[in-house]
């Protein structure tokens, strides 16, 4: 038992240090775009990629498209539709 919560904890250990090295890495993309004064080139170019990603994501967890503020009124818990099954079961 304690070899395998080692294994876990060494896991979880190296998830975390790949999660903290990639934030790093899109931390020094950004800064090294915003002092040579293409940030907000970038930006601009992977604006519709993130919206397309976005739509997509929540297609796919079954929330419908995505809504904007003042689109209308606003769900409440109860008003969530059925998760919808799939033929493996699983949602």
């Amino acid at each position: 038992m304690e070899t395998y919560l080692n294994l876990m904890l060494l896991r979880f250990g190296l998830l975390a240090g790949g999660f903290v090295v990639l934030a790093l890495v899109v931390f020094a993309v950004a800064l090294t775009l915003k002092r040579h004064g293409k940030l907000d080139q970038a930006r601009r170019l992977t604006e519709p990629a993130a919206r397309a990603a976005g739509r997509a994501l929540a297609r796919r967890l079954g929330d419908g498209p995505t809504r904007r503020l003042g689109d209308g009124p606003t769900r409440r818990p109860g008003d969530w539709p059925t998760p919808i099954r799939r033929w493996d079961g699983r949602r």
